[in-house]
């Protein structure tokens, strides 16, 4: 699998409250394609930053209508992953880590 392949399954993280908390338990939040499954996820985090991942979860997070004065509109549905490394290995998400 190419590099191109690989940053097309795991578009971005997610960085929220709840996340940063959970990255002192080797825990990270990214978004990934729909299509793409639990090994696949795996085997690009492992490729990407070399750590050795624990476990992967995944959740499909559905489409949301959301209303912004008289007008309406959708957020787009979307493919959450749940990857736990092992105690050894961090992934820098931040500059200053």
């Amino acid at each position: 699998m190419t590099l191109k392949t690989q940053l097309d399954i795991v578009t971005s993280p997610i960085i929220t409250d709840k996340t940063t908390k959970n990255i002192e338990n080797n825990t990270y939040y990214f978004n990934v394609i729909r299509k793409s499954n639990k090994k696949e996820i795996k085997r690009v985090i492992e490729e990407l930053f070399n750590v050795k991942v624990k476990k992967v979860n995944t959740l499909n997070i559905p489409p949301k209508t959301k209303t912004i004065g008289r007008f309406k509109g959708k957020i787009t549905r979307y493919k959450k992953a749940i990857v736990q490394l092992h105690e050894d290995y961090k992934i820098s998400l931040f500059d200053n880590e």
